[in-house]
């Protein structure tokens, strides 16, 4: 897969999310935390690999389209500041929706001005076979990624490379707590007696005989 058609399946996956985010309840906060905790995780990594790899690739190859590059570098400041704020947001806050709209109509618009202009720009720079390269390598990074956003951490290499890497191990280590607590939540849930349907008294109908008082 060439770097383009890499880039744009993750930008189809993400917004698969957010039209399901947008459909959504008001009162389906436990599917609305998962669907966040996609979101984090897609936009992070995709975040990453274009960072580390793509502009960098894009840049050296074409001093004209620098200033796109740093204005998309720019886009993914913003998104990551919002993704580090949902990353720990409870459902229920009165600004949980809110700040998932806004990460979506940022998203979405760098989204676009990638597809219909960055996007075509490239191809016109890079011979098909170089696109493939950058996609296998694209493919490598996300193996290596880091799973939360680090807006504070360096966003061109060799900074972010090797803050990367650092990141996406405590991400690892963050990611298996999260998961360990969640199933430790489940097992309790599962295991606390649930309370009568009925009042203690509807249950006393019966004699010590077991036979009907009435």
């Amino acid at each position: 897969m060439d770097a383009i058609m890499l880039l744009k399946a993750d930008h189809k996956t993400v917004e698969q999310l957010f039209r399901k985010f947008e459909k959504a309840g008001d009162h389906a906060l436990a599917h609305k935390r998962k669907l966040v905790d996609d979101m984090v995780r897609e936009l992070s990594i995709h975040a990453a690999i274009e960072e580390q790899v793509f502009y960098p690739a894009v840049r050296a190859r074409s001093e004209d389209l620098s200033p796109d590059v740093l204005r998309a570098l720019e886009e993914h400041h913003v998104v990551k500041w919002v993704l580090s704020e949902l990353d720990t947001l409870p459902p229920e806050s009165e600004r949980f929706d809110a700040k998932v709209h806004v990460l979506m109509e940022n998203v979405r618009a760098h989204v676009t001005e990638e597809e219909q202009y960055l996007f075509p720009e490239v191809k016109k720079v890079f011979k098909p076979q170089e696109l493939k390269q950058v996609g296998e390598a694209l493919e490598l990074a996300k193996k290596a990624a880091p799973t939360h956003p680090h807006p504070a951490s360096p966003d061109t290499p060799p900074g972010n490379l090797l803050t990367g890497a650092v990141a996406a191990m405590m991400d690892m280590g963050r990611d298996a707590l999260r998961v360990a607590r969640r199933k430790a939540v489940t097992q309790v849930h599962r295991a606390t007696p649930r309370p009568l349907k009925k009042p203690l008294e509807s249950m006393m109908s019966l004699d010590q005989t077991g036979e009907s008082l009435h």
